[in-house]
């Protein structure tokens, strides 16, 4: 890391120790990148040399805007952020907004100028905004007019913010008003391969969010290993789904994998999973990014909808259990493509294409990419046996400014927190989070496996399962179930449930106490927040 185009260097001199890095591989000749390299400059500039200036790239609910039209519009962002607002290379930009074609058109904007893109989820109140503006030391904001309320709130107790500009917004100095000003070229940032893109902050199931540094090359890894492997997008193809842009699993399956395939996107700010097929139907959609929970609630629903262009479904963050696989295939007759990704390692690094899925495995790892199950001493384990999940690739975890590093990194490997077992054909069984496995009177308990067992059930909506202390056992497992429509919480459906599990799987897993409730708290990206389950029990 000797050259930069950064004047500003906070984010590279945060950066952990190069010792405590994860080994880097770059074997594929794709992910063999040039030394200086802008990602926004790669995937739009270099659309319009590939021929594609008048494709359309964004779908929106009010229209649609070609390949030359978002590169106009990057440029005018570009253009206000640098003579408007003082942007230096290597200042941070937090983006606050919903996923629309204003919000795409920052993110390259922000790269295109040499700033670092800070993304927060729409739903962030002032008190997580504070601590994220803290943590990065974020220097400039471009929002969603709609979402200014809580900006406004947390901006007194943020001395590093130099500007702030909303778009959908009438002043006459909004980003919408002088971008209208200027003109569509400008002179992109010759950024290092490098330099910081953008710090991502972790969607928090655990409480406390880390940033996690991603590079200009990384942006582009993510695009030219999942994608090119498992998913085999064409220019034909039109994404859809729900994930935020500014979660990566977002970013990557609603932005960056169409545009490098010349590919175009549906941006849609507020989608429920009855919404989400209509507009399969109605943007003729070929591609769907979602979460579990969604693919589970969209199954009875699909034959109600018109789903003749779907052709491929991903998911992602979180695991996908068995059940909702077959029944979405049974609705659908599409097979998921499962991954398992981390906001540390930016995007998917194990999956399958639909011809290769192995009955409850995640999948294997993704060209590029290298995994392995390890035990307590760090030593590979023997196939079959449940330890913890490692993986290295094109990319890895830098947390900014942050102890965690030392965890997350382990002798070079990524150590992401799940526990897996792997089978002799290299495929990858998830258990569990490492912190949510359960030890029930000696017997270790994996709560997604106790989740998909219910989940099996016609009764059951959604379940989460947690360990509960336990005077006798040590833990007993407990699950949170909400149930369909038509059953009661009594205490018939509780034993219904129990004597379901004990049939279905080991009957030591099976709850010992069933709590009934409303819904299940999730993150803005369908996360279920198991800690927050701990907290109320």
């Amino acid at each position: 890391m000797s050259y930069t185009a950064h004047i500003d260097t906070f984010a590279r001199d945060n950066l952990p120790p190069r010792r405590e890095w994860p080994e880097m591989l770059f074997d594929l000749p794709d992910l063999r990148y040039p030394a200086r390299m802008n990602c926004a400059v790669e995937l739009l500039d270099g659309a319009l040399l590939k021929g594609w200036r008048d494709r359309i790239a964004l779908r929106a609910a009010d229209g649609h805007c070609t390949y030359g039209q978002l590169l106009a519009q990057a440029n005018r962002i570009a253009r206000v952020l640098v003579e408007d607002m003082g942007l230096q290379p290597g200042n941070r930009v937090l983006l606050r907004g919903p996923n629309n074609p204003m919000m795409a058109a920052c993110w390259f904007g922000v790269f295109k100028a040499g700033g670092i893109v800070v993304g927060t989820m729409p739903l962030l109140r002032a008190k997580e905004l504070t601590e994220i503006i803290g943590k990065a030391q974020v220097t400039h904001v471009l929002c969603d007019k709609r979402l200014q309320a809580e900006v406004d709130l947390a901006a007194p107790a943020c001395p590093t913010l130099k500007s702030i500009k909303y778009w959908y917004d009438d002043d006459a100095g909004s980003l919408d008003a002088l971008c209208a000003k200027k003109p569509g070229s400008f002179r992109n940032v010759e950024t290092s391969a490098d330099d910081p893109a953008l710090i991502a902050f972790t969607s928090g199931t655990t409480g406390k969010p880390k940033g996690t540094v991603h590079f200009h090359r990384d942006v582009i890894a993510m695009c030219d290993c999942f994608p090119r492997s498992c998913l085999k997008p064409a220019k034909e193809d039109v994404f859809c789904g729900t994930p935020p842009l500014a979660f990566t699993f977002g970013l990557g399956g609603l932005l960056c994998f169409p545009l490098r395939f010349g590919a175009s996107t549906v941006l849609l700010e507020r989608l429920t999973p009855d919404g989400l097929l209509e507009a399969v139907h109605k943007f003729r959609a070929t591609i769907c990014f979602t979460a579990p929970t969604f693919y589970r609630q969209m199954a009875p629903l699909a034959r109600s909808h018109s789903l003749k262009t779907l052709k491929k479904c991903v998911s992602a963050g979180e695991a996908l259990p068995d059940a909702t696989r077959q029944l979405f295939r049974n609705a659908t007759g599409i097979e998921i493509i499962d991954g398992i990704g981390a906001t540390e390692m930016i995007h998917i690094f194990i999956s399958h294409t639909p011809d290769t899925v192995r009955r409850g495995a995640t999948g294997y790892a993704i060209p590029g990419y290298r995994a392995t199950v390890l035990n307590p001493a760090g030593k590979p384990c023997a196939p079959g046996v449940v330890g913890r999940l490692a993986v290295k690739g094109p990319t890895g975890c830098r947390y900014l400014a942050d102890e965690r590093q030392k965890v997350y990194v382990q002798k070079g490997w990524n150590v992401t927190g799940d526990a897996y077992s792997m089978d002799k054909d290299g495929y990858f069984f998830y258990q569990a989070r490492t912190d949510d496995m359960i030890v029930s009177a000696g017997y270790n308990i994996a709560g997604p496996e106790v989740e998909g067992s219910l989940l099996a059930h016609e009764a059951v909506a959604e379940a989460g399962v947690i360990g509960v202390a336990d005077e006798e056992r040590g833990q007993i497992v407990k699950a949170f179930v909400v149930l369909k429509l038509g059953y009661q919480k009594t205490d018939a459906v509780v034993k219904m449930l129990q004597d379901h599990v004990k049939s279905a799987i080991a009957p030591y897993k099976y709850p010992r106490a069933i709590e009934f409730v409303d819904a299940l708290p999730r993150t803005e990206t369908g996360k279920l927040q198991r800690f927050k389950l701990r907290t109320s029990s």
